[in-house]
């Protein structure tokens, strides 16, 4: 069994007939969960139920879902391609964006081929089982994202589960695993940079032990495009790893500021996905402006004006950690401040809200239970002021909890 909190669900729950059921259940377990609709477009300043907030809430990292020549790109992309691709992409939907995009995610990511997907999750969903199946083995780290763990489910592969960057018990599990076959799939899935506690995975050595054990390496940079690395292209471009791990899966949703996913790696296992992974083989293909919009953006990120945006990122978190005294040492923009309880993040959340702040509170079970903690992403469009109003509101919440 998985014990992934960001993919288990209670069983309890499982047992009660009725959606209505269910739904009181969840509010007694202050998990219930509904849609709220920002009044104004996304960005660094939002509009929720009339409030005007400062959003510490989207994974838009550099600001460039905003950003004038992503948008001008993606105009042009629809008066160029329309606005949908209206096919699968095996059909007709191939248009000269996705292979334009896919060849610059192919060259950044020093690969020979890459493939774009609907989503993150779809990519996942579609690749993870495209490579292993029954007989194989998925090695993840217990804190993997949810569509990493329910596609290793769908694989029909054996899971095993390892907690999380414990090289120990991965070198063990990779030991035995391999003394029972040594013609098997073994395939080891990571993030670079985890969703929820913003921590990087030991990559250089989780590479050494793929590569002694003979095992495939599944990278998931979600998180790290376009924030880590020189060139922006994540955690396996910052250690110089890109060529020694197999499988490079990203989005395009967050730091890239669009949507889609995609995998870089060889062409063979590009092929192969091509006529394997489902969930690209049966969805009509992503409009093809959001790929045009994409490349710019990919452009972007590499260019001076996105390590400028990196440089600025850091700063901000320089300036967070230095004025709440919290989470020193930390190198991403993704910053939790665990509270233990559902209760008592919520009501940090809304006590942020009405000061002006939009701070999520995130709950089991996208987070094992007992750690609900606030999740404060830093963008590099925040203000050097909306940093310091952040980090006092913080400092002001840690001097009336103890738990901070």
């Amino acid at each position: 069994m998985v014990k992934n909190a960001a993919a288990t669900h209670s069983t309890s729950f499982l047992k009660l007939t009725t959606p209505a059921e269910v739904l009181r259940q969840l509010a007694a377990s202050g998990l219930l969960r509904s849609l709220r609709p920002l009044d104004s477009a996304a960005g660094t300043q939002v509009v929720r139920d009339g409030r005007s907030l400062v959003n510490f809430a989207s994974n838009d990292y550099l600001g460039l879902a905003r950003h004038p020549a992503i948008e001008a790109a993606c105009i042009e992309g629809i008066q160029r391609f329309g606005v949908g691709a209206t096919a699968s992409r095996l059909v007709c939907g191939s248009l000269p964006p996705h292979q334009a995009l896919e060849d610059a995610l192919a060259a950044a990511k020093q690969t020979a081929a890459a493939l774009t997907f609907a989503s993150g999750f779809a990519t996942a969903i579609g690749v993870i089982p495209a490579i292993v199946g029954k007989g194989d083995c998925v090695v993840l780290d217990k804190l993997c994202h949810a569509c990493l763990v329910d596609a290793a489910r769908l694989s029909g592969a054996t899971l095993r589960v390892f907690p999380h960057n414990d090289l120990d018990k991965l070198a063990r599990l990779l030991r035995s695993l391999r003394a029972k076959s040594a013609t098997a799939r073994i395939l080891v899935v990571t993030e670079s940079v985890f969703s929820m506690d913003g921590d990087l995975c030991p990559l250089r050595e989780i590479v050494e032990l793929t590569e002694a054990h003979d095992a495939l390496l599944l990278l998931d940079e979600a998180h790290a495009i376009g924030v880590l690395g020189e060139h922006g292209m994540g955690l396996a471009d910052a250690l110089g790893l890109q060529a020694r791990i197999t499988f490079q899966m990203g989005t395009l949703s967050k730091a890239v500021g669009l949507a889609g996913g995609y995998l870089a790696a060889s062409r063979e296992w590009i092929d192969l996905l091509v006529n394997r992974a489902r969930s690209f083989i049966f969805s009509t293909a992503p409009p093809p402006a959001i790929a045009h919009a994409a490349l710019t953006s990919l452009q972007l990120i590499g260019s001076p004006e996105g390590h400028a945006f990196r440089a600025t990122l850091r700063g901000h978190l320089a300036t967070f950690q230095r004025a709440s005294g919290l989470l020193a040492g930390h190198t991403t923009p993704i910053l939790p401040v665990v509270l233990g309880s559902s209760e008592a993040a919520m009501a940090a959340a809304a006590v942020l809200a009405t000061h002006g702040l939009l701070v999520p509170a995130i709950r089991f079970p996208t987070v094992p239970r007992g750690t609900a903690r606030l999740r404060i992403s830093l963008s590099a469009a925040h203000t050097p002021a909306a940093i310091s109003r952040l980090a006092a509101e913080v400092q002001d919440l840690k001097t009336q909890d103890t738990r901070l």
